[in-house]
């Protein structure tokens, strides 16, 4: 079965920056799926692998532009130390889930001063080039309830 809308596709992957350091892979553990066309994943990589069939293996480089985006300075802001856990210490490297008027996002802490802290509002790997070493280890049609709720009920869904 070829990968095309509401098919369930089961993967192994390796992926890398521009500089070849890997920064997230499936080696050693458990293969992911995911529903396909339901946004699941990033635009580049699953546009690369619509009509892969099982058994298939690519290597795919994907600009920000069809990643995570290209980093947007507007998203780095202070915020006063107040406004944050009092109870925990705030270092850089640190994320938190901060809501907003667009809803909830994760944030990165990259600067700690005495009063107040800087956050980053871009994705960890916003405005970088990824390279996916993707195999295709099953494909399957999605259920009903998977189509519906977006997501793989096998318990190997992507997160």
């Amino acid at each position: 079965m070829q990968i095309t809308k509401h098919t369930v596709a089961t993967l192994e992957y390796t992926l890398k920056d521009g500089d070849g350091d890997v920064l997230d892979s499936t080696e050693g553990g458990k293969p992911i799926s995911y529903v396909h066309g339901v946004g699941t994943l990033i635009p580049g990589l699953e546009r690369a692998l619509e009509g892969k069939g099982e058994g298939e293996a690519l290597s795919v480089e994907l600009g920000p532009q069809d990643a995570y985006g290209e980093r947007n300075e507007q998203l780095v802001q202070p915020v006063p130390r107040s406004e944050l856990p009092a109870e925990e210490e705030i270092v850089v490297g640190m994320q938190f889930e901060a809501r907003g008027a667009q809803g909830s996002q994760v944030v990165t802490v990259v600067g700690v001063e005495e009063d107040r802290v800087v956050l980053d509002g871009n994705h960890p790997l916003a405005g970088v080039t990824l390279h996916f070493d993707v195999k295709v280890v099953a494909t399957r049609a999605a259920t009903p309830e998977e189509i519906e709720h977006g997501h793989v009920h096998d318990g190997t869904e992507h997160h």
